[in-house]
């Protein structure tokens, strides 16, 4: 139609699982998916949501030379997705046991879409996961298991999954509150056993949990890059439990996006 604003093109990172120890078939493959929820979520505004691929040099197969530079140039904003916890190694720690590992390899793709966006003044908006890799790639660190080393926490980890429920405290005077007129405190769905321990440079603490686990951040730099350790696109399935509308997030990272 003559006249139609160009749809916004927000990229999502891909979350990766790696071939299967002695599995078979699909199980033998690397995949690279997107959770279905935030690729809905986003696109519940005029927008286009293409996933980026990870672009491994040792990859087995022939590629061309398109970088992440490239989806950076191409794209208006990056949606980091949750998933895997993110390596200590990436913060200049060794893990504490050999389950809290991490994926090193997805963190080496993401740490560098951040900074291709970043350098393109692309906003960035991370969730659970994407949070935590936004303050690690400002230099910031992470517990790595908040029960053993952040034991005054609250539950934030549950079999329940997407029904863990609680309560997040906006720092009074920030954007977010600012974002979400003025309310001192909403109720959203966060489910993660790492969580930030020291912010990295620039990095703005927005929210908190009542138990002072950071639930929200934001980059006080020349472009915008925000974070939520819960997840916004879960929201819609609970009408009735009163959650925290997450659209005024999403329409500052979209008007950014434009």
């Amino acid at each position: 139609m003559i006249g139609r604003r160009r749809p916004i093109r927000i990229g999502l990172s891909a979350r990766i699982f790696h071939p299967e120890l002695g599995g078979a078939g699909i199980r033998s493959r690397t995949l690279q998916v997107l959770e279905q929820s935030v690729a809905q979520w986003a696109m519940s505004r005029d927008v286009l949501v293409l996933m980026v691929p990870s672009v491994v040099a040792d990859g087995t197969l022939l590629r061309s030379n398109i970088r992440l530079r490239d989806y950076a140039e191409y794209l208006d904003g990056l949606i980091l997705q949750g998933g895997a916890d993110v390596s200590p190694q990436a913060y200049g720690e060794e893990p504490l046991r050999p389950e809290w590992n991490g994926d090193a390899v997805r963190d080496a793709y993401e740490l560098e879409l951040v900074h291709e966006f970043m350098e393109a003044r692309k906003p960035i908006l991370g969730i659970c996961r994407g949070m935590q890799l936004i303050n690690v790639a400002l230099g910031g660190s992470l517990f790595q298991d908040l029960p053993t080393q952040f034991p005054t926490a609250s539950g934030h980890e549950t079999p329940a999954y997407d029904r863990n429920i609680h309560t997040v405290k906006f720092i009074a005077g920030g954007k977010f509150a600012d974002w979400f007129g003025g309310r001192t405190e909403a109720k959203v769905v966060s489910i993660h056993h790492q969580a930030i321990n020291r912010p990295g440079r620039g990095v703005v603490v927005e929210a908190e949990g009542a138990d002072g686990v950071v639930e929200a951040i934001r980059w006080d730099g020349r472009s915008f890059v925000c974070g939520v350790q819960w997840h916004p696109e879960f929201h819609a399935q609970f009408a009735d439990e009163d959650l925290l509308d997450c659209a005024p997030l999403l329409e500052a990272f979209l008007a950014a996006a434009r």
